[in-house]
């Protein structure tokens, strides 16, 4: 199978597990386990994981003048948007979140834009600011105060900064993961993680009361750490080696429809005629801002 397709599923893979999760996790928070205390399962699992897989990985020296990006990857990839984006899921709802991640392949396109001189187009135009529009519209007008949601505005704001985070990140990591094996860089993006975040999300989880979680529970944080921190990873790791940054990032499409879909099946959310437009107004900007200007045809 070629290189690009396998390349192409494993993005897909990683979108899907994503997409479960902005239900899954959901369903923990807060009663069981805070934000902070399942960034801390996280970031330890990773860690673990991914040093531990090096043992069966090609042995790398990483060059000194790269420790800087690792680590810059490992604030805005394994910090910030880990820490907003389980912040802001206790707050809001899953098809919100769903929705505003949606916005990454537009903030991957405008740090493009601003890092990597990137061409942008006035239909690209047209499509950030429609998708921002969306995204701005769901902040601050999806007031859907619920038990489970109690500041779905705050919450939607840091879901945004989570998407803008993890679009930061898809820039700093592509070269590195063309340069090295993939398991080389999440060793060490997962070692500085770990570093950033355990004075951070230590003492939750500290505070975590293990005899009071349900089975479930321990099949939820099972899935979250296991899939969500080292599957997806691994799986956008070796996408990001084959695939474009925007192209991975247009994989985002997907997500929030097995985000609504199983989120609706399983009784955890609902559409609204907010969500509907704030939806329309997402989708719509992806696309324009994604699209490719066509080849003009040749004459024979």
């Amino acid at each position: 199978m070629k290189k690009r397709i396998l390349a192409l599923l494993a993005a897909l893979g990683a979108t899907t597990i994503y997409g479960l999760n902005h239900t899954v996790a959901k369903g923990i928070m807060p009663e069981h386990l805070s934000p902070f205390a399942f960034i801390f399962l996280r970031v330890i699992g990773g860690f673990v994981f991914f040093w531990a897989a090096t043992w069966f990985a090609p042995k790398e020296r990483i060059d000194r003048a790269d420790f800087k990006n690792i680590f810059l990857a490992a604030v805005f990839g394994a910090c910030i948007n880990m820490l907003s984006f389980f912040s802001g899921l206790e707050l809001s709802t899953p098809i919100n979140s769903a929705l505003i991640v949606t916005t990454t392949p537009i903030t991957t396109l405008v740090l493009s834009v601003i890092f990597l001189k990137e061409e942008v187009t006035k239909l690209k135009t047209s499509g950030i600011a429609l998708g921002f529009l969306g995204a701005l519209s769901l902040i601050l007008l999806g007031q859907e105060v619920r038990s489970d949601a109690p500041n779905p505005t705050l919450g939607n704001a840091l879901i945004m900064l989570n998407s803008i985070s993890y679009s930061i990140y898809l820039i700093i990591v592509r070269n590195l993961m063309q340069k090295y094996n993939a398991f080389t860089i999440l060793k060490w993006i997962f070692t500085f993680s770990l570093l950033l975040n355990t004075p951070i999300t230590l003492n939750d989880f500290m505070a975590i009361d293990w005899p009071g979680i349900p089975l479930w529970g321990y099949g939820t944080i099972a899935f979250v750490v296991i899939g969500v921190t080292c599957m997806t990873f691994l799986l956008n790791a070796y996408a990001m080696s084959e695939l474009k940054a925007s192209t991975i990032g247009v994989f985002s499409y997907v997500q929030p429809v097995i985000a609504i879909v199983f989120a609706v099946i399983a009784g955890k959310d609902r559409f609204t005629a907010t969500k509907i437009a704030a939806a329309t107004l997402v989708f719509t900007g992806v696309f324009m801002a994604t699209r490719k200007k066509a080849k003009p045809k040749e004459v024979s």
